[in-house]
């Protein structure tokens, strides 16, 4: 089983280069990001070819975040800005070789939002199919993220369906998805065809994925039996030095070695 550091939450002492580089180090076999617009793309492609890590996936801007804005794709009134965003991500990921983009929709709900989010994800479909880039959508649970348009698998699977793009995927995050639905093992197991990322952090604490409620040692073994053989993306938020946290991946790697 291979594993993602989300440099969003991770080694964020560190610029973006020398996470990646503290990520080799540790041992997980790819990274991913939350906004990595702020760092030069030469800068981090280096420290990408430097280490051998793939940037899995990176996220388009949220917006005003200072405004209280946390994505743009399902805004009615935010359609050019939310293109722009689209275009920057995919062509910054098609610098850094990252082959995903997850389009945030934002704070906003009804019926506007969600023709306005078809809309601009059939946009970034085709702008990203021809880069060879997967689209990702995320649904987040109502209790850190209160009012965000996408928050059920449901709701992401019909808005797959309804687009009917073969680029658009769901992201799914066991910290999210239990939150809202539960149920982790079956879900994962009905919904493999459409997902094209799987994340975690432990619940509710959003911790390593080594205490609270989900059993994250019985998933991964979920996930290996279902033949899933992509990185899983670590999205938590460490209480102490991310090296100190990092006793799981150690755990994890001992048990897949030869004895």
């Amino acid at each position: 089983m291979k594993f993602s550091a989300n440099l969003g939450f991770l080694w964020t002492d560190r610029s973006l280069p020398d996470a990646i580089r503290a990520a080799k180090e540790a041992g997980f076999d790819a990274v991913e990001c939350h906004w990595p617009y702020d760092t030069p793309a030469t800068e981090t492609l280096a420290a990408l070819h430097e280490t051998g890590l793939q940037l899995l996936g990176l996220n388009t801007r949220r917006g005003d975040v200072a405004g209280g804005e946390n994505g743009l794709a399902a805004l009615p009134d935010r359609t050019t800005d939310a293109r722009a965003a689209i275009d920057e991500a995919i062509a910054y990921a098609n610098n850094l070789e990252c082959k995903a983009v997850h389009v945030m929709a934002g704070f906003v709900s009804g019926g506007d939002a969600h023709a306005t989010f078809v809309g601009n994800l059939n946009y970034a479909c085709a702008q990203a199919a021809a880069n060879g880039i997967t689209i990702l959508i995320e649904p987040l649970n109502k209790y850190d993220a209160p009012g965000y348009f996408l928050s059920t698998t449901n709701q992401a699977l019909e808005i797959i369906k309804e687009v009917g793009a073969p680029n658009l995927k769901l992201m799914f995050d066991c910290y999210h998805v239990q939150l809202m639905e539960g149920d982790l093992s079956h879900k994962l197991s009905d919904l493999l065809p459409k997902i094209g990322h799987i994340q975690f952090a432990s619940v509710p604490d959003r911790g390593p994925p080594e205490s609270g409620e989900v059993n994250f040692e019985h998933i991964f073994d979920v996930i290996a039996s279902l033949g899933y053989s992509a990185p899983l993306g670590a999205e938590y938020k460490p209480q102490a030095p991310t090296d100190e946290t990092l006793d799981w991946l150690r755990l994890r790697q001992s048990r897949l070695l030869p004895h």
